[in-house]
């Protein structure tokens, strides 16, 4: 706190009045620390005489700090006892203790070793102390923070990789302490990490094998060569010493000698060519290491009796190029071979390259045939650079090459391969025509004319139909296309074969089984078979308000003429007028009343109801039914009844109509009196029986709507709810080929009571194996 601050009015904390303080002449006064704080003897005011340091008041480090002071008020004497809090604020900086942390590390400490590092100190408290450490950005370390028991935050380094001395003898990190203070203090420190050398490197020399010519008749003590091995480590680590490893001969120890600490080989003994032409040694360097590592070279010295003269090679006649299928034991080429040295070192060896399918064989003296030795392969290998070494038997030996190069002819060898053999091609329905379905690419690695590739589908006729109509392929890089565009209803799925042919003489192929997969789309929305809607979308229905909970009201079917998941239907209500009245079942599509009608519920009930299909977007109908309740009795109708499709012309009815034609003749003249009469009066509406209790009336005068709907057969009985008022006969009939049926509603006779005369309606059905069936609607 700065000098000359108000932290507090004492008189006002105390529970003074001025007033009464200046009228009874009392006084303020401080008995301690009046070094810090002064009081306003007259206002009860308390100054800051002297600034605040907290971390100089408070030397241990506690969550809270005091300035304890007693306050004396006169006339009359009272003392008080008051503590002052003091705040610390971010006013100090973390701090490390050393400024350089210095760490020696072996380079053989293990990856996630921990070290502990000096932890810096701030003498703020709580979120302005030391919050977290940084280390600088380096590959090898990490640091951890820890947490002690008092809240102090220290930091671990830990090695994230290994370390090398050879690679980096020191490291040199910078470690920051950051406070948590607003705005933040920090501090920073630099490790200096050394490195310790351990013996992980073993002596190398420059080459592992050594060879060295050497003339015969050397002098004693002439250096064959000087050996130089080296060591990564240092200190005694890296000191080496040679010596002779057991595989050496004694022959060779004899006639070598080699300097422990040099590793100088000079010769020791006179050496004789005809004595002994090649020496093989085996030098070890090893180190003075505590756990002592060495490494090793081969030497192997070739007397020489001064081979001056090189061998000479001349191609007489060769063969490029030739036809890969060429038999074995074919010659390509003709090679002499030549020296002018006498002896050994006039004995010439003759080779080819390694690992080739080729042979030398010696024809006559000096004369080499150059032959096929395997079967060839233009595939695997196009040409072959056929390197020919001769070589002296001198010492050191003399040499010479040639080089030729042999290129192989392509033959038509290889069939076309597909990476398949058997392609199943996923296509949606209603897909483009001319849509890109597939490409079938087969691989030929032939050349040329033996590598062109034509594609073709092997015909097959499905149904009159050949697969050149349905799909067509690229015959140049196999590209699959659709001609037509499907539907999943009518065809749902395709096989045949596909040939890719070379051109090659005779041409090679081969073909590949394609399986094309219609895949069904949610293209068909749900038609709502019933109840039928002559006009629009809205039916209208009549019920008694006697119905009983649990009648069935109406049944909403509706058909979805796509397969599996598209076809299956829920319904749901998307208006209600009552919910407590009527439920619906979301499967079958019932319509049941939930309790009876009671006289507060309105006469009229409105009914939107959707059936929606299982697809992805899902497709909708709906279907707006509204219900007239009625007191008065309406006429009943009988159920639907299923009998075979056949009726009398001269049925009872028409019997009835004869004798009716003939009392109407009789009573013509009667009828001629009151003609006038009845043509005054409008006809009374009859009376009809009472209704069922668990009956549904329907008294709309529709039917059947003209109209076509493609559909799977599973409710198509529901059709026949529409004209069940009007006494029709509903007939199902096959067209030709038996694929489809015709719904046709039909009267039953011109004598029928309430004939409809609307015309009659046909509607299209998909069906599958099912046989005509026939209903008769008629009235009691």
């Amino acid at each position: 706190m700065e000098e000359g601050s108000v932290v507090a009015n004492l008189a006002t904390d105390l529970g003074l009045d001025l007033r009464t303080l200046n009228k009874r002449k009392m006084r303020l006064d401080l008995i301690a620390n009046k070094k810090y704080l002064e009081v306003n003897k007259e206002t009860g005011e308390l100054y800051i005489a002297e600034k605040i340091d907290r971390e100089y008041l408070c030397i241990t480090k506690t969550s809270s700090c005091y300035l304890k002071m007693d306050v004396i008020i006169e006339n009359p004497i009272r003392m008080f006892n008051i503590e002052l809090e003091i705040l610390d604020i971010n006013d100090n900086a973390p701090r490390f203790r050393r400024e350089t942390i210095y760490l020696d590390i072996s380079e053989s400490t293990p990856v996630r070793e921990r070290f502990s590092l000096t932890n810096a100190v701030d003498p703020d408290i709580g979120s302005n102390s030391v919050n977290t450490y940084h280390l600088g950005e380096n590959e090898h370390f990490d640091i951890e923070i820890q947490s002690g028991r008092d809240g102090s935050k220290f930091a671990d380094l830990i090695l994230k990789k290994a370390l090398d001395r050879e690679e980096l003898a020191v490291h040199n990190l910078i470690i920051t302490a950051v406070d948590g203070g607003v705005p933040p203090r920090s501090g920073t420190a630099s490790i200096l990490v050394r490195v310790l050398d351990t013996n992980d490197n073993a002596p190398r020399f420059d080459k592992k094998n050594y060879t060295i010519n050497l003339s015969e008749n050397s002098p004693i003590g002439s250096l064959v060569l000087k050996l130089n091995a080296t060591d990564l480590d240092e200190g005694s680590n890296s000191e080496l010493e040679y010596f002779f490893s057991l595989y050496t001969s004694e022959k060779t120890q004899e006639t070598f000698s080699l300097n422990p600490n040099t590793g100088e080989v000079r010769v020791k003994e006179m050496i004789n060519y005809e004595d002994f032409r090649i020496y093989e040694m085996e030098i070890i360097a090893k180190d003075k290491g505590v756990n002592s590592l060495s490494g090793q070279c081969k030497v192997t010295i070739l007397v020489t009796d001064m081979n001056d003269n090189h061998p000479e090679i001349s191609i007489k006649s060769f063969h490029s190029p030739i036809k890969e299928d060429v038999p074995v034991d074919t010659v390509i080429a003709v090679i002499s071979v030549s020296d002018k040295d006498s002896g050994d070192n006039g004995q010439l060896d003759i080779h080819i390259s390694d690992q080739l399918p080729f042979a030398l064989k010696e024809s006559s003296d000096n004369y080499y045939e150059l032959v096929v030795a395997e079967p060839l392969d233009r595939e695997k290998v196009p040409e072959y650079d056929i390197t020919i070494t001769v070589i002296d038997r001198g010492s050191p030996p003399l040499s010479d090459n040639e080089t030729i190069t042999l290129e192989l002819l392509d033959i038509n060898d290889n069939v076309p391969q597909f990476p398949q053999s058997f392609y199943t091609i996923p296509v949606m329905e209603n897909n483009a025509p001319g849509a890109l379905l597939s490409s079938l690419t087969a691989l030929d690695p032939d050349l040329h004319e033996n590598q062109y590739l034509v594609y073709f589908i092997i015909e097959k006729e499905i149904v009159n139909t050949s697969m050149s109509m349905l799909f067509s392929i690229n015959p140049e890089n196999g590209n699959l296309y659709a001609l037509k565009t499907f539907d999943y209803e009518i065809e749902k799925e395709f096989l045949f074969h596909v040939e890719a042919r070379d051109s090659g003489l005779p041409p090679l192929s081969s073909n590949v089984t394609v399986h094309i997969i219609i895949m069904d789309q949610n293209d068909n929305t749900p038609m709502i078979v019933s109840p039928w809607r002559a006009h629009g979308s809205v039916v209208e229905e009549k019920i008694p308000r006697s119905t009983d909970k649990g009648t069935l009201v109406a049944k909403v079917i509706a058909i979805d003429s796509d397969s599996t998941q598209n076809s299956r239907i829920t319904y749901q209500f998307l208006q209600n007028t009552d919910a407590t009245l009527f439920s619906l079942d979301q499967y079958n599509g019932e319509i049941r009343t939930m309790r009876m009608f009671s006289y507060r519920d309105a006469r009229h009930q409105r009914l939107v109801v959707i059936a929606k299909d299982n697809g992805e977007p899902a497709l909708s109908a709906t279907v707006t039914i509204k219900l007239s309740t009625v007191e008065t009795a309406l006429k009943t109708y009988s159920d639907m009844t299923e009998v075979p499709l056949e009726y009398d012309i001269f049925s009872d009815l028409n019997l009835y109509l004869v004798i009716g034609l003939g009392s109407v003749s009789f009573l013509l003249l009667i009828t001629i009196l009151v003609t006038v009469v009845l043509k005054c009066q409008n006809p009374k509406p009859s009376k009809a029986a009472p209704p069922c209790r668990n009956s549904v009336i329907s008294e709309r005068n529709s039917t059947v709507a003209d109209s076509t709907l493609v559909s799977n057969d599973a409710y198509w009985y529901s059709l026949f709810l529409a004209e069940t008022r009007k006494g029709k006969l509903v007939v199902r009939q096959p067209v030709p080929k038996g694929t489809r049926y015709i719904v046709s509603s039909i009267p039953r006779s011109t004598g029928l009571t309430e004939t409809s005369d609307s015309a009659a309606s046909t509607l299209q059905v998909m069906a599958f194996k099912e046989t005509a069936v026939l209903r008769r609607v008629s009235n009691h």
